[in-house]
């Protein structure tokens, strides 16, 4: 169909507009060309299952920093420390800061300071090479805390003497970012970087041409040593050493399931910085390695690569497409020489597949509007990004892991707000010229005003989503993790509580306290964690009141902890950072389209919410076994799913239960508690580097009165 279109748009260009026409028709041929070599990429989709990890390999644990907060290293050391499989772990540190060799020193990790910071990140990774003496590497950013099963399910591809280096998603666990989208209601995720990471470079894996991305990866120090080390010469080391390592023949593997969870770009300056920094960088890449010429890759390499890199110009093609309309109406030119009705009979069918095939290829990962929402944001740094292929010197930026405390303000979408106003000034102009000197005809008039809406609804819900996003003004991220608590607060007895979000500065929760409570309320008590329970100072913050009608609580509090010692700390950051529990709570799917996900080969594991679906809402519990001599009471949460209390329930508990233990349980934390008596069938578990989460069916739920009554 593109074929057919390609040669019967050639004649329809318009002569009176010719240069118009022309860059109209050459957008259009750049997007069939970007569609080719994304079919060429996703066509095929390698399965990986990581083999054992042989004994007695050596590895360096490096981890970057050059400004980050010591909280963000901090976690992500500890998390580091904490992978299983025997490693030295490194902090190199370009600030050269004497609060990063205390906490390395504290954490019993190695650290290495530069201060000239010569060739950034390269030429700190490639400093760390000078003293560490792995046979393996495993980098991480600052803010990337590893899975404690990491090594596990990376080192074995290692058995290959020719895999350089093993790549794994790198997932974010901030899901208020500027490149997350959150549907709660539909149980929905959608990252903008969620098609790279799921199908691009699983299908760049089938041609040996997956890259390395700078962090949650593992390389073989002896193909770093052929190769002179990390690249320098560009802002992006990590695409520029994947390149040089395939130049030499070596293979690379890509793990496609996450196992390091970071720090996402928290707004949209960030967001643009580090647009602007990739795509500068593949600039620079492709001026000094020839990509389409080199014949030290293969031609499937050369294509993949070339796509990643030509990916940046999208920008300029993006620019004519949302000003063509605008155009149109100013001038009553058309870029084609037929009427609007003839094209859109062979456009429109041809646009329909062209977006069907997208959806396909992309196995479910694509979101239409969302797509185009950030190719709207994204197209003037990506314009000037492609500048860069003229310049031989660039700074390296790195991106901020904390929101910054002044509001932040949409002068990052000026070149955006310019399109939006032009196309709002289009509309009347040229409605005016048409009924003025009818160089419009009507049919073009109406499809070009709509063209224009089109564009102006996408702007519209940009500037609307920046404008949400920049309200969120927490300087740390709370985790979705519900677990219980008991607390002490002034004036009143000892409650077990219900914990909705969790970080190391504070949480929420709600319970029945029994009086009223002011904000300023000083609090002591417990909060439930893995390894067993983490006490804690703090003081209310804050009373938000549910609705009237409300069934299920009557106010939510919001806590802030006292400052916390280092081994509390330390205790409850292991719970929260370097896995994906947050996700099973949430029950959300990262797949946008139902009908397009795949089975077989192509298909990745279910959704990560899966274990937790259709639960309700979550409310603490006290459980305990009703065979044991010496009864002992344990807290967990359960889920409220199911009005009657014969219905099954979902029990997510911090300690293990045996398959097929009668428990009685106790729902709630006040004198308005339901008491319940079941039996538990384990449905899975989740690690932490604190201790594993269990989760648990509660199966022939009764009643306690019934199961009294039946008992006698």
């Amino acid at each position: 169909m593109a074929l057919s279109y390609v040669v019967w748009r050639s004649g329809t260009l318009n002569p009176d507009a010719i240069l118009f026409s022309a860059s109209v028709f050459a957008a259009e041929l750049f997007g069939i060309g970007t569609m080719l070599l994304l079919l060429h990429m996703c066509w095929r989709l390698p399965d990986r299952k990581a083999p054992p990890p042989p004994p007695g390999l050596t590895v360096d644990v490096f981890i970057t920093t050059y400004n980050e907060p010591v909280d963000v290293v901090r976690r992500t050391l500890l998390a580091a420390v904490g992978m299983k499989y025997p490693h030295m772990t490194w902090l190199l540190d370009d600030g050269d800061r004497e609060e990063m060799r205390a906490l390395a020193q504290r954490l019993g990790c190695l650290y290495l300071g530069r201060s000239e910071n010569t060739d950034a990140k390269a030429g700190n990774l490639n400093n760390g090479l000078k003293y560490g003496t792995g046979s393996i590497v495993a980098l991480f950013d600052a803010d990337h805390a590893p899975h404690k099963r990491f090594l596990l399910e990376t080192l074995g591809y290692f058995r290959d003497s020719q895999v350089a280096f093993v790549q794994t998603p790198q997932e974010f666990y901030n899901l208020d970012s500027y490149q997350h989208r959150v549907t709660r209601r539909k149980r929905n995720l959608w990252t903008e970087q969620s098609l790279f990471f799921n199908i691009i470079q699983r299908g760049k894996d089938y041609w040996n041409a997956a890259f390395f991305c700078g962090s949650c990866a593992v390389l073989r120090r002896r193909a770093l040593d052929e190769i002179g080390g990390f690249a320098t010469g560009s802002v992006t080391e990590d695409l520029h050493t994947s390149l040089r390592l395939h130049e030499k023949g070596y293979e690379s593997v890509y793990h496609p399931h996450p196992l390091a969870y970071g720090i996402a770009v928290i707004d949209v300056a960030e967001y643009m910085r580090q647009r602007l920094r990739w795509g500068q960088g593949a600039m620079q890449v492709w001026r000094r390695e020839r990509l389409l010429s080199n014949t030290n890759l293969t031609l499937p390499q050369r294509l993949n690569y070339f796509s990643s890199i030509i990916t940046y110009f999208d920008g300029w093609q993006r620019a004519i497409f949302y000003t063509v309309p605008a155009f149109a109406l100013l001038s009553g030119k058309l870029p084609i020489n037929i009427t609007v009705l003839e094209f859109l009979l062979i456009f429109l069918p041809y646009l329909a597949v062209t977006f069907w095939t997208f959806g396909v290829i992309t196995r479910g990962h694509s979101h239409l509007f969302l797509g185009e929402e950030y190719n709207f944001a994204r197209f003037a740094v990506f314009c000037q990004s492609t500048l860069a292929f003229f310049r031989r010197r660039l700074r390296f930026v790195v991106s901020a892991k904390k929101r910054n405390p002044s509001p932040s303000t949409l002068a990052p979408l000026y070149p955006q707000i310019f399109i939006l106003l032009l196309s709002a000034v289009a509309i009347p102009v040229g409605i005016f010229v048409h009924y003025r000197s009818g160089n419009l005809a009507l049919d073009a008039l109406i499809a070009n005003i709509f063209w224009c809406g089109l564009v102006m609804s996408i702007a519209f819900s940009l500037l609307r989503f920046t404008r949400v996003n920049a309200r969120h003004r927490r300087q740390e991220y709370r985790f979705s993790i519900p677990t219980c608590a008991l607390i002490k607060l002034e004036g009143h007895s000892e409650k077990l509580v219900t914990v909705e979000d969790l970080s190391a500065q504070g949480f929420s929760f709600h319970g029945d306290l029994s009086g009223p409570v002011e904000s300023g309320k000083k609090l002591t008590g417990y909060l439930h964690v893995p390894s067993g329970p983490m006490p804690f100072r703090g003081w209310i913050r804050s009373i938000r009141q549910a609705p009237t009608d409300s069934r299920r609580i009557a106010a939510t509090y919001g806590c802030e902890f006292e400052a916390l010692p280092e081994e509390v700390v330390k205790q409850l950051e292991a719970f929260l950072h370097g896995n994906d529990l947050q996700w099973h709570f949430l029950r959300i799917s990262d797949h946008t389209h139902k009908l397009l996900r795949p089975n077989g080969p192509d298909a990745l594991e279910e959704s990560k919410g899966a274990l937790f679906a259709n639960v309700g809402h979550w409310q603490c519990c006290t459980y305990s076994r009703p065979v044991e001599l010496t009864l002992r009471e344990f807290q967990g949460v359960v889920s409220s799913a199911g009005v009657g209390p014969d219905e099954d329930r979902k029990m997510v508990l911090m300690q293990e239960v045996p398959e097929g233990t009668s428990v009685m349980i106790t729902v709630g934390g006040s004198d308005d508690t339901q008491e319940l008596f079941g039996e538990v069938t384990e449905d899975g578990r989740v690690e932490t580097a604190d201790g594993p989460v269990y989760l648990y069916t509660l199966q022939n739920v009764r009643s306690m009165t019934t199961w009294k009554r039946s008992s006698a």
